[in-house]
C-alpha cells in the first residue's frame, strides 16, 4: 500500500486537472493470470479483485506537463473490479522526475518511481532503455508502420483506480492522437525490477505521435478490505 509520510515534497507541485502532450507506444496484451499473479507486483488489493482480459504496458515520452517533460514506463494487468466497477489498475510504473513520481501519487495514487529513460528515433525505429541505480532493466525497439490514422478515447472510456492509503482513487483520463501500427521487434526484461511479460500474448503494438492527455480531478471511495 502506498503511504504519503516518507514522500520528499519536490520543488513544483502541480494539482489535478492535468493536460499532458507527447508520443508512446502501447503494448496491448493478453497476459495469463498465473503470469501475473506471480510476476505482476501486484499489491494485495489487486490480487483480491483482479479479474484479466486485456492489460497493457506503455512507453510515453511526454514533451509537455504541468511538471515538465518526463518519461514513463508502466505494466498494466488488465481489469479489476474495484469500488463496484470494472476498472484498469496499474501495478508497476516508472517515471524519470521525482516531480512526477511525488504529483502521480498524491494526486491519483499511482504507485510512480524513478528511473533513467533513454529513448532514440532512427527512421521508424524507435528504441526505448530504462534503468534504476545504473542497471539497465528495460529495452525494447519498436518498428514503427507507414499509414497513420487518428485515435481517441472518446468511444472507449478509461477508468484507472488505485489504492492510496486507505482511499480508492478513480480516475477517467482521455486522450486523442495520431497512431501508427508497429511490430515489436525486440524486447529485454530484468524481471527482479519489472514484469517479463515477453512469453506472452502480443495482441497489437500501436505507436502513438502528438496525443494530448488529460487526467482529470479523481474521485474517491472508503476501500472495504
Amino acid at each position: 500500500m502506498i503511504t504519503t509520510e516518507s514522500l520528499e515534497k519536490p520543488s513544483l507541485i502541480a494539482t489535478p486537472p492535468w493536460t499532458l502532450t507527447g508520443n508512446g507506444v502501447i503494448l496491448v496484451y493478453h497476459f495469463s493470470k498465473k503470469f501475473v499473479s506471480e510476476h505482476g507486483f501486484l499489491e494485495s488489493y489487486q490480487h483480491k479483485s483482479y479479474k484479466g482480459f486485456v492489460g497493457s504496458v506503455m512507453l510515453v515520452d511526454y514533451k509537455t506537463s504541468p511538471v515538465g517533460p518526463y518519461s514513463e514506463l508502466l505494466f498494466i494487468p488488465g481489469f479489476f473490479k474495484l469500488a463496484n466497477q470494472n476498472t484498469f489498475s496499474i501495478s508497476k510504473i516508472y517515471v524519470s522526475s521525482h516531480e512526477s513520481v511525488w504529483n502521480g501519487i498524491i494526486n491519483w495514487g499511482i504507485p510512480k518511481e524513478q528511473a533513467a529513460f533513454g529513448i532514440s528515433e532512427e527512421g521508424r525505429v524507435l528504441k526505448f532503455k530504462v534503468d534504476k541505480n545504473g542497471q539497465d532493466f528495460f529495452e525494447a525497439t519498436i518498428q514503427k508502420g507507414i499509414f497513420s490514422f487518428p485515435i481517441t478515447t472518446a468511444f472507449t472510456p478509461l477508468k484507472i483506480t488505485q489504492l492510496l492509503e486507505n482511499d480508492l482513487i478513480l480516475t477517467k483520463p482521455s486522450a486523442k492522437g495520431k497512431a501508427y501500427f508497429g511490430t515489436l521487434k525486440n524486447i529485454k526484461i530484468n524481471s527482479d525490477l519489472f514484469p517479463d511479460f515477453s512469453n506472452q500474448r502480443l495482441l497489437s503494438t500501436l505507436v502513438v505521435e502528438n496525443f494530448e492527455m488529460k487526467f482529470p480531478i479523481p474521485t474517491r471511495s472508503n476501500y472495504e478490505k
